[in-house]
């Protein structure tokens, strides 16, 4: 196919909800919503610790759970974000008022780094004690967001990077 023929709604069409490839995710289960890069990110995060011995295995939460993405099998409760290479910030937290309140929301963050291809290239796992020291406030979102910096990178838990194809955990 000469992509650069098509129109942008016909480029839109083959990766809307509507195409093959998320209807074919959506049957698998790993899509849900129409929040693919989000829940591509849910699918790697809890595959690589449901196959790796030393990481508890996750299963994924409800839709309708706030804040919460996965829980071990311990009970423990994992927030996941998922973040493209070259976005350097996550989606929102919200309810800033109880975060500012130290208000465990889960117990731990997983931020899930995709490539340009949406495959996954490194995984962070913060405690919420990592979360609350590295938050930013958004003031005109009025909501929380991580950065992703080289410093978190290097104070938080990497449990998976691709570019040494080494497991941390």
């Amino acid at each position: 196919m000469n992509y650069k023929d098509f129109t942008v709604p016909e480029l839109a069409q083959l990766i809307s909800p509507s195409s093959e490839a998320f209807q074919e995710l959506k049957k698998r289960g790993i899509l849900r919503t129409n929040n693919v890069v989000g829940e591509l990110g849910e699918h790697y995060a809890i595959e690589f610790y449901n196959s790796t011995p030393s990481l508890p295995g996750l299963s994924i939460a409800d839709i309708t759970v706030k804040n919460i993405d996965a829980i071990s099998r311990n009970g423990e409760t994992y927030s996941i974000k998922t973040v493209s290479s070259k976005s350097r910030t996550t989606g929102s937290f919200w309810d800033p008022e109880s975060i500012e309140n130290n208000e465990k929301k889960f117990q731990y963050l997983l931020i899930v780094i995709l490539n340009d291809t949406f495959s996954l290239e490194k995984i962070l796992e913060l405690t919420w004690d990592d979360f609350f020291e590295y938050k930013k406030y958004n003031k005109r979102m009025q909501n929380y967001n991580i950065s992703i910096t080289k410093k978190l990178i290097k104070n938080v838990n990497v449990v998976y990077e691709k570019s040494t194809e080494k497991s941390y955990a």
